[in-house]
């Protein structure tokens, strides 16, 4: 496990595809900023995400925050890859 400088984010090789998870969770970082893209305030994503305490979600927003570009290319990344296997290329 590899620390970052979040006290409740670390990354984990091996889990989430190495993408940065809340401490103790399989609950990837993107995960809640995909939720905080959607307009959920940090109180409305602890209840979708109820395993999360509130200090998680705010510490998960704020690694989010300071690493913006990266985890929104890995966002787009993902969605690339999903739309790629429901859609293969010469498929109707």
């Amino acid at each position: 496990m590899e620390k970052t400088d979040h006290f409740h984010i670390t990354v984990a090789e091996g889990v989430c595809g190495g993408a940065p998870i809340v401490r103790g969770t399989r609950t990837a970082v993107a995960h809640v900023a995909g939720y905080y893209r959607l307009g959920l305030s940090p109180e409305e994503i602890q209840r979708e995400l109820p395993h999360l305490t509130l200090a998680q979600v705010f510490d998960a927003l704020a690694y989010y925050l300071d690493h913006v570009e990266e985890i929104d290319l890995g966002m787009e990344q993902e969605l690339e890859a999903i739309v790629s296997r429901e859609y293969p290329p010469g498929k109707s």
